[in-house]
C-alpha cells in the first residue's frame, strides 16, 4: 500500500500542532509521528488528492507559521514508528504509563497504552496534569465521564481509582476504536465507549467530568457539561494555556461553577472546578 507523507514544520509548535493534527484526522490522515520541529502525517494515496489541505483552517491562521514537504512512500510499519517515539513515563512516582513492550516499574498504578494515532499518552502536559488531578480525588463509586477520551487513558485511570460506571466519548472513530482496545488491554470492566460529541450527554448525570480537549470546544460545550454535572460534582478541564484562564472562568461562572485549584505545566494549565 502506498502512502503520502507530509513533513510539517510548525512554529510555535503548540497549540498549532495539536489543532493541525485534529483537522488532518478529519481529512483522512491515518497516523502522525512527532518530530523536533513539528510532525509527520500519513495518508493512504487512494484517500489523497492534491487539494486535501485546502480546507485546513489552521494553515491560514497568521498566528502560526506552518510549512511542509510531501513525499510518496511505501507501506509504513506503524508499530515501529510509534515504538521509536513512545517512551514510558511516570507521574508523581505513583502512576506509570507505558507500552506493552516496556518493563513494568511496579508503581501503585500501571497503565498500558498502545496510542496509535490517538491523543493521550501522558507525555503531553494536559494529560499529565489531568492524571495529577484525578490522583488527588476520591473516585470510589463516582459516575464519571471522560469527554474527548483519545486513547482512553484517563477513563482507565479513573477506573483504577475506583470510579464506576464510566462513559468515554470521542468524536474520532480511530480514538473510539483505540479506547476500546486499551480498555480491554487494562482489564477494565466499568467503562463504556461511545463515538460522538456533546449531544450524547442529553439526560446524563455524572459526579466527575473529565474534559481534556481544547479551548474552543470547551467553551462551546460548557453548558452541556454543567447540565449533566451532579450537585457538588467535579469538573476537570484542560487543553488550554494559562492566559486562557480568564475566558474559561467567565464561561463557567455562567453555570455557577468555580475554580477550586489550578495545575500549570509548561504554560499549559488544568482546572479543577465544582458547583
Amino acid at each position: 500500500m502506498i502512502y503520502i507523507s507530509y513533513n510539517f514544520t510548525v512554529s510555535p509548535k503548540e497549540p498549532a500542532s495539536e489543532i493541525l493534527i485534529a483537522e488532518l484526522g478529519y481529512a483522512g490522515f491515518e497516523s502522525f509521528v512527532d518530530s523536533e520541529n513539528g510532525f509527520v502525517g500519513y495518508i493512504q494515496k487512494e484517500e489523497w488528492n492534491e487539494n486535501i489541505l485546502d480546507a485546513i483552517f489552521v494553515l491560514n491562521n497568521n498566528e502560526f507559521k506552518i510549512s511542509y514537504e510531501i513525499e510518496e512512500i511505501a507501506q509504513v510499519n506503524w508499530n515501529k514508528e510509534w515504538e521509536n517515539n513512545f517512551n514510558p513515563i511516570q507521574v508523581d512516582g505513583l502512576v506509570s504509563i507505558r507500552a506493552p513492550f516496556h518493563e513494568n516499574p511496579n508503581l501503585e498504578y500501571d497503565i498500558v497504552i498502545e496510542p496509535k494515532m490517538s491523543f493521550g499518552t501522558g507525555h503531553h502536559e494536559t494529560t499529565h496534569m489531568m492524571i495529577q488531578h484525578l490522583n488527588s480525588l476520591d473516585l470510589k463509586g463516582k459516575k464519571t465521564l471522560d469527554m474527548g477520551c483519545g486513547t482512553g487513558i484517563l477513563a482507565i485511570f479513573a477506573e483504577m481509582k475506583g470510579a464506576q460506571p464510566i462513559d468515554a466519548i470521542d468524536i474520532d472513530n480511530w480514538c473510539y476504536l483505540n479506547s476500546i482496545e486499551n480498555i480491554e488491554r487494562n482489564n477494565c470492566e466499568h467503562i463504556s465507549v461511545f463515538e460522538g460529541e456533546a449531544s450524547l450527554l442529553k439526560n446524563k448525570k455524572y459526579d466527575v467530568i473529565i474534559a481534556n480537549i481544547n479551548r474552543n470546544i470547551l467553551l462551546n460545550d460548557m453548558a452541556a457539561y454543567a447540565n449533566c454535572l451532579n450537585a457538588k460534582g467535579t469538573l476537570l478541564l484542560s487543553g488550554f494555556y494559562k492566559e486562557d484562564i480568564p475566558i474559561i472562568e467567565k464561561e463557567i461562572s455562567k453555570y455557577k461553577l468555580k475554580v477550586l485549584s489550578v495545575i500549570e505545566r509548561n504554560k499549559w494549565v488544568s482546572l479543577k472546578c465544582s458547583l
